[in-house]
């Protein structure tokens, strides 16, 4: 775990908190962080234009995933019309860069024209007035920027919506060509999807690793978690409870209180993606230490009926405690990110 450690150390270089101090919570977690820093600023002002009464960067933060009609009950017309006009918006969400590497490049293996660094540059340029068909090819309205921003700037905080562990044909973790891909020497994972956890021994371990009143469900025989599943929300409510909070504007209290040095963005906010996307890729590769694909095997979707390729995911026995510390400072990050975005467009 010595490599866990170094990583970490290493993110830390980004932000760095009291020691004693993505899912739905984590999402909100990013906005309200984002609500509080921009109180009294002309940013504010110029966000609260684009939200209907009664709305927050906190409460809006799950817009995105609401659209893909599976999370919050019936869409609305808005929604309705975002989804029609964007038919692959749920690829919108994430890029698949490699995680060993050290950065983002446009047209890099696991990139595409719309995935979340160039959505994010997207909605930064029509907030700035700068849209235009090239800059603005999905034609987002002001609100529906602000919308989106909110949600992707949460999206690119958590390692595996950016690093890609991509599994080589005879095993390990591999840095593949696009060639490869084709060839299928190597496999994607689907953001670790289809990297699947034993989550009895997982509950287990975490366990034994949190505060005595910290107590997990038990798990169901022979259950299994998405590696993906668990850093959206596993380590997010590792991270509440380890905070001793239990909403994310109390989440947001603790951590603002603590005052966090995070690192600026620098340059055209519009660039500001790619540093997240670096940022998030050092992450990444925390996420990623010290884990081994198993053998690969099939399942069958239950939606569509189609077989698809998963590999069982060891970790090691302590990964709560790195995970969970990465997890807060992650959230620290999209709420910072987020809050100085809108502050870079409306100063």
């Amino acid at each position: 775990m010595n490599k866990l450690a170094c990583i970490l150390a290493l993110s830390s270089a980004f932000v760095s908190f009291n020691a004693h101090a993505w899912g739905n919570d984590g999402h909100r977690t990013v906005g309200a962080i984002a609500d509080q820093l921009i109180k009294g600023s002309a940013a504010e002002k110029q966000v609260q234009a684009l939200l209907l009464p009664g709305e927050s960067l906190s409460s809006i933060a799950t817009w995105a995933d609401c659209v893909k009609g599976t999370y919050c009950g019936p869409q609305s017309d808005e929604m309705v019309a975002y989804t029609t006009a964007n038919p692959k918006h749920a690829e919108y969400h994430y890029t698949d860069v490699p995680y060993q590497l050290a950065h983002y490049e446009d047209h890099g293996v696991g990139t595409a024209d719309h995935d979340i660094v160039q959505t994010l540059k997207q909605c930064i340029a029509v907030l700035q007035g700068q849209g235009n068909a090239t800059t603005n090819p999905h034609n987002f309205t002001p609100r529906q920027a602000l919308l989106m921003l909110t949600h992707l700037t949460g999206d690119i905080a958590q390692p595996l919506h950016v690093g890609e562990g991509y599994v080589g044909k005879s095993g390990g973790f591999v840095v593949p060509t696009q060639k490869q891909l084709d060839d299928k020497e190597a496999f994607a994972t689907q953001g670790g999807n289809n990297l699947l956890l034993d989550d009895i021994r997982l509950t287990a371990s975490s366990t034994r690793l949190m505060p005595p009143d910290d107590k997990p469900a038990p798990a169901t025989p022979q259950a299994t978690r998405a590696f993906h599943s668990y850093w959206d929300t596993t380590v997010v409510n590792y991270a509440f409870r380890r905070l001793g909070v239990r909403t994310p504007e109390q989440f947001a209290q603790k951590v603002i209180a603590d005052n966090p040095v995070v690192a600026p963005n620098s340059g055209d906010a519009v660039t500001w993606p790619y540093q997240w996307a670096d940022q998030t890729l050092v992450v990444a590769k925390l996420a990623y230490a010290d884990t081994l694909p198993g053998a690969m095997a099939q399942q069958t979707s239950k939606t569509t009926g189609e077989l698809y390729n998963v590999w069982p995911l060891s970790i090691p026995d302590n990964y709560p405690v790195p995970s969970s510390a990465a997890a807060r400072s992650q959230l620290i990050q999209g709420g910072y990110h987020l809050a100085s975005v809108l502050k870079a467009i409306w100063p």
